[in-house]
């Protein structure tokens, strides 16, 4: 007796066009309905390796690497200039996740510019600041921030070094007077000093020294002092 063999289901035609229109590993050019447009690699319909996103609405271009759909890796963002309508780079470094992760380097439209460490599109780790002014930081960045330890050195040269927090002078610290010859050390906060020394630092150097050098200032009976102290210390905590 034959064996009745019945037929397989029939898979319906749109799966298979399914099949023929999925994007993936060969580059191709897609557009958007907004005009936005994309070249490069793809994989299960996702931008994913080398590609070149153009955005129609401000003329932005980025090129670089892509990770299931993000921009992810290394890669250029360039704007057009509103005057001479050239592309100008605006950041180039490591992304992650569709922000600015890992060392990069940022143009700013003021002409300033930082390299250094970002974490979720914001600078914060090590880095180094170029400002308008002419002023220079370098040194530790949280949340867009100088924060930790770093020198900021000012167009005239003069310098200060040591602790931040949210971009102010902020704990112990050294401010260099070069053009004086002078060197104040001590205690900021919040941008303003609260306690230090000021003393005398290359005064035969620098080129507009004060009229009189800072007289030293001595205890006369430095160990007194110290056991007067010593003394009410102990008695306050009696």
């Amino acid at each position: 007796m034959p064996t009745l063999k019945y037929p397989r289901a029939i898979e319906p035609l749109w799966h298979e066009w399914d099949r023929k229109a999925l994007k993936c590993g060969l580059r191709h050019t897609v557009y958007a309905v907004n005009g936005d447009q994309y070249t490069g690699e793809w994989l299960h319909n996702l931008k994913h390796g080398k590609g070149t996103q153009v955005w129609k609405r401000t003329g932005a271009i980025y090129r670089g690497d892509w990770k299931f759909g993000k921009r992810d890796g290394y890669g250029s963002y360039s704007i057009p200039d509103p005057v001479t309508k050239e592309h100008k780079k605006v950041y180039t470094g490591w992304w992650k996740n569709d922000q600015k992760s890992g060392y990069g380097v940022r143009f700013y439209p003021s002409g300033e510019h930082y390299e250094g460490e970002w974490s979720d599109g914001l600078r914060s780790g090590w880095g180094r600041m170029y400002y308008r002014n002419g002023s220079i930081y370098e040194g530790q960045w949280l949340v867009d921030q100088p924060n930790g330890q770093g020198m900021l050195r000012l167009s005239n040269e003069n310098r200060y070094e040591g602790s931040w927090k949210d971009g102010k002078k902020h704990g112990p610290g050294k401010f260099f007077y070069l053009e004086k010859g002078q060197l104040f050390e001590g205690i900021w906060a919040a941008d303003i000093p609260q306690c230090g020394i000021l003393i005398d630092f290359g005064r035969d150097e620098a080129p507009a020294p004060p009229p009189y050098p800072i007289p030293k200032i001595e205890l006369a009976d430095p160990d007194g002092v110290l056991a007067e102290a010593q003394a009410m210390f102990d008695n306050s905590n009696n």
